[in-house]
């Protein structure tokens, strides 16, 4: 039996093993679950003494690897199973989403606060970037352990004076992540970082974002919400688990339609998980409608998240707010159904109402949200804010032009709903 030790930070907190027949088990650490101030890794897998066993364990730590096509590439690249969670994890598993990190037995953490890193010079950030398509996280390059969710390429990395990068070592946390446009969705970049803009200038909590343009590529720089830089330029972690793994659902079903979470799902899990509840709903309804408003089909619940910090289990600031309408070959059917919707272009007032009686929230309030959000857009579209967002003027334009008209009509109809 293979063993990988689990660490928050840097405290150990329980071990993960394989058995031959590949199924996983994870144990809590006894020195962890008898501290006063010992944490679950996850809603799924609350602090207890026995462990968890195959399907038991698995969504939380399958849901830290990368989806889909990257997963592939990175298995290949690696000469492993792309569905061998634990041998992808060993040699990934360093510098996750959260605090969350998985090393070698005989491999103990670097002591608290240490930096081990690769510096990057323009050329060499620029050959990265050219050959992350082709090697998802840099998979295989000697030193580097970088694991992130998600079917996009990306990378992260350590953005210090200025601009100035590097590639965290072993399970060294990052500051930032880069994502680079993908050939098949040319103003993918200018669009999220209008889409982010945008949220950040109606009140949505969303992480800081920049264009960057690397050699011929657009990228997108995002500053992780979940690590925190301090003043000697070390960087702590904060951890974090998406709703999927929270709710227990495998990454291979984020889709609702796929057996994946559903709007009353993650309602009823903020509504019992989150130390706020009442505030997180509040907020989580906002980033719903916000999606709608830009017409983001693909919000689906690996893309919503709950931070732990300081005691506290809150929702996570909004990210991967893309305006998937932009390309009209995607699919239109709503990542999570609002009212049992077909189609993310169809959702009226009367869905919204139906979503409300689903999930037991309040219409009247709702109402006021859906109101506000778009009145709040439509003004700061008319002001040009997302304008400064991305130097791809064509793009934004043409972006801003879809969200504002999907805005106006909801706004329209609203008007006309009692």
């Amino acid at each position: 039996m293979k063993r990988l030790v689990v660490y928050l930070n840097n405290e150990r907190v329980g071990t993960l093993d394989v058995n031959d027949s590949g199924l996983l088990e994870f144990r809590y650490a006894p020195e962890w679950t008898s501290r006063s101030d010992a944490v679950p890794l996850s809603r799924s897998l609350p602090l207890q003494s026995d462990a968890f066993r195959g399907k038991h364990a698995r969504p939380f730590f399958a849901g830290i690897l990368p989806d889909e096509g990257p997963r592939r590439q990175v298995a290949r690249i690696l000469g492993i199973s792309e569905s061998n969670d634990f041998a992808m994890l060993e040699r990934i598993g360093g510098e996750c989403a959260g605090a969350v990190s998985l090393l070698p037995e005989d491999t103990p953490p670097p002591a608290a606060g240490s930096m081990q890193v690769r510096e990057l010079s323009e050329g060499e950030l620029e050959n990265v970037i050219a050959e992350l398509p082709r090697r998802p996280l840099m998979a295989g390059r000697e030193g580097l352990r970088l694991s992130l969710a998600g079917a996009q390429p990306k990378l992260p990395v350590l953005i210090r004076d200025g601009d100035a990068v590097a590639l965290p070592l072993g399970n060294t946390p990052s500051t930032h992540i880069i994502k680079p446009e993908p050939t098949q969705f040319p103003g993918l970049v200018a669009t999220e970082a209008l889409c982010m803009t945008l949220a950040n200038a109606v009140g949505l909590n969303v992480p800081a974002v920049s264009v960057r343009q690397v050699g011929d590529t657009p990228c997108l720089v995002t500053e992780r919400y979940d690590r925190v830089r301090h003043a000697d330029g070390t960087v702590t972690r904060i951890h974090q688990e998406d709703f999927c793994q929270a709710l227990w659902c495998s990454p291979e079903r984020k889709y609702q339609q796929e057996g994946g979470p559903t709007l009353r799902d993650c309602i009823e899990l903020l509504r019992r998980w989150s130390t706020l509840p009442a505030q997180d709903i509040t907020d989580f309804l906002k980033g719903l409608i916000f999606n709608v408003l830009i017409g983001n089909a693909d919000a689906h619940g690996k893309n919503y998240s709950m931070l732990y910090h300081d005691g506290h289990r809150r929702l996570a600031p909004f990210y991967d707010l893309v305006c998937t309408r932009a390309w009209p070959e995607l699919d239109t059917v709503p990542a999570m159904k609002i009212g049992g919707s077909d189609s993310i272009d169809t959702i009226t007032p009367e869905h919204w109402q139906k979503m409300a009686k689903e999930t037991q929230i309040g219409w009247p309030g709702l109402r006021e949200h859906i109101n506000n959000l778009c009145t709040q857009t439509l003004a700061n579209l008319r002001t040009g804010i997302v304008l400064t967002a991305s130097p791809d003027e064509a793009m934004t334009q043409r972006v801003t032009a879809i969200i504002e008209e999907r805005t106006s009509r909801l706004l329209r109809s609203l008007t006309r709903c009692k």
